[in-house]
């Protein structure tokens, strides 16, 4: 499984403590690390550094480095692709899918998980543990996303309408 850790969005909604210089996935909110480190010291529980891409914008190269460098010693390890222009989140995704399928010679049957890197996620141990489960469901075919239930509308979120379909009419559990 490759794992893509989306690094380049400016973290609007949380001026003034984030801003386009500084954005919210680099800054260390609730403890020494930022919400970046924690990301990727998440996906380390289920991939290992090589089969992880970073993207980012060009503006972040030496934020992404820093806190790479202050979190793992080094930044060799990962893989570290910079957008030529920020175009927003699906096109960052298929960044990180061009690149593994180029550059680290992943399959075009793969399975990828692509998270963002300026979210808190706890319990980290239920998060692996779905994580896990949601490969399992996309190597049968399936498209898995993760999310919350709203508690009142928000236009500046999207919405998924769930639905299930498969051909045999089985849904997994």
């Amino acid at each position: 499984m490759k794992v893509i850790v989306l690094a380049g969005g400016c973290g609007s909604r949380l001026f003034p403590l984030s801003r386009e210089e500084h954005p919210k996935q680099f800054l260390k909110l609730l403890d020494s690390e930022s919400f970046f480190q924690k990301t990727l010291k998440r996906c380390l529980s289920f991939s290992s550094p090589e089969d992880i891409i970073i993207v980012t914008n060009n503006r972040y190269r030496k934020l992404v480095e820093a806190q790479l460098s202050e979190c793992f010693g080094n930044t060799k390890s990962f893989n570290i692709v910079f957008e030529p222009e920020a175009r927003n989140t699906a096109p960052a995704i298929t960044l990180g899918v061009v690149f593994a399928l180029d550059k680290l010679g992943a399959r075009a049957d793969e399975v990828f998980i692509a998270l963002p890197s300026d979210h808190f996620i706890s319990p980290e141990g239920r998060f692996t543990e779905y994580v896990n489960v949601a490969k399992q469901v996309a190597q049968q075919g399936y498209i898995v996303t993760f999310g919350i239930t709203p508690t009142k509308p928000e236009t500046g979120y999207g919405y998924i309408e769930a639905a299930v379909y498969s051909p045999s009419g089985r849904i997994p559990s």
